[in-house]
């Protein structure tokens, strides 16, 4: 384990892992921390140098200052964090696995720097969330504002609420995980974060990703239904493809991490 101790890697709790002729980028997202991607590491490991780090909302980043809502309002900035950590690594034609928000991150940041990306991995994706004319989100405007309103009143019962709906029930540690990772964010970053994400709409950036991209999604999402992975799809200028892993829930990574690493090894060429 390589432990990175300068500027945003340190900070972003920046770690690579592993011996791998080539890198793997794990990228988390709304709400969690890189504990997220515990149960997948050391299988990836093998095969990889695996970067993995915490965004600036994560509640296991030690500096609350370096999350600033404005600056943060869009996922630009998350894309030039992106860019600016594997800058500051050197790191070049990685595999990306970014995991809900990030997924989109991802795109723009290859947008920006294609030389960065060979593959992107999008898990539970979506470049909007809520509904619009033939296009469906999952959501109605009133739900995203319910999330909303409810984020703003109490966020502590929120979170055990939120993360009960999107990590498969029949795993009740993972959902613990999650919730955690929930309870550890700071409040204050919560409410304009959740604005950032569901309010987001991303579809036009779709067209210029050229990376080659596989669009991981479980067989149910209560947070992105099947139809916004094949609409990415259709889409994505670059070669992409749909795989689905057949669990519930938004977090595969935890709570189908076999059957995820299974669908992984299939696209990137490699045995669990």
């Amino acid at each position: 384990m390589v432990m990175l101790e300068t500027s945003l890697q340190a900070v972003m709790n920046a770690r690579i892992i592993g011996s791998g002729s080539e890198t793997m980028v794990l990228a988390h997202g709304f709400g969690g921390d890189q504990s997220v991607w515990d149960k997948i590491l050391p299988y990836l490991t093998q095969h990889y140098q695996v970067f993995v780090f915490d965004w600036t909302f994560s509640g296991a980043v030690k500096d609350p200052n370096l999350f600033d809502p404005l600056k943060y309002s869009s996922y630009d900035a998350f894309a030039n964090d992106l860019i600016a950590l594997m800058d500051e690594l050197d790191l070049k034609s990685s595999v990306f696995v970014g995991h809900s928000m990030s997924g989109m991150i991802g795109c723009i940041a290859s947008i920006k720097r294609p030389e960065l990306f060979n593959k992107l991995i999008l898990v539970g994706a979506s470049p909007r969330y809520i509904n619009i004319d033939d296009y469906d989100g999952g959501f109605e405007d009133a739900a995203i504002d319910n999330i909303l309103s409810n984020i703003e009143s109490d966020y502590e019962n929120w979170t055990s609420g939120f993360a009960r709906l999107v990590v498969d029930n029949n795993d009740p540690l993972s959902v613990e995980t999650f919730a955690k990772c929930l309870k550890r964010m700071n409040h204050e970053f919560a409410l304009p974060l959740a604005k950032t994400v569901f309010r987001c709409d991303e579809r036009d950036i779709l067209e210029k990703v050229t990376t080659p991209c596989t669009i991981i999604q479980t067989s149910s999402d209560i947070v992105v239904p099947d139809s916004v992975a094949y609409y990415m799809q259709k889409k994505i200028k670059g070669k992409s493809t749909v795989e689905i892993v057949k669990t519930d829930g938004h977090f595969p990574q935890l709570t189908a991490h076999l059957e995820f690493l299974d669908v992984l090894g299939g696209v990137l060429g490699f045995e669990i």
